[in-house]
């Protein structure tokens, strides 16, 4: 796609895992994912988008060219995994072809990679509810409501 010279694409190929390294030696926790989708789907996607006008907007001049480029995006992203999924740095493969799966499993993956406790609050006790005292609610046709479209 242009925006780098094959001197940088190299130069990033060898210096990525290193510099992850250094992150990783400095106490940094660094985790990679990448969010596989099938051919399919993701022609399933791209087909949807283009059909539903509430979905357009996904579609950026940048993702019809990667479609058009798929194989070459395919090649590169095989070739980045060669260099930079490293013991010390993996690269972590969600299946995504079903997006809320996807998401779930990635989250559950996540939250056990990352030290943490469990910070879930109890219940809270319900207090009993005041009593009106003669307290009537205005009528509803005194208040102006937001339509009901749904």
């Amino acid at each position: 796609m242009g925006f780098c010279t094959e001197a940088q694409y190299a130069e990033f190929l060898r210096t990525c895992p290193e510099f992850e390294r250094m992150l990783v030696r400095d106490g940094i926790i660094l985790i990679k994912y990448w969010f596989s989708v099938s051919d399919e789907e993701q022609e399933r996607r791209f087909r949807a988008r283009i059909e539903d006008p509430t979905k357009r907007w996904k579609l950026s001049p940048m993702d019809l060219e990667s479609r058009a480029r798929w194989v070459e995006y395919s090649k590169a992203k095989d070739e980045m995994f060669a260099h930079t999924d490293t013991k010390q740095c993996p690269w972590h493969v969600v299946d995504a072809d079903d997006k809320k799966r996807a998401r779930l499993n990635c989250i559950q993956h996540l939250l056990n990679l990352i030290p943490h406790e469990d910070l879930t609050p109890k219940p809270p006790v319900l207090l009993p509810r005041q009593k009106a005292m003669g307290y009537v609610r205005p009528p509803k046709t005194e208040q102006t409501f937001v339509p009901e479209v749904f």
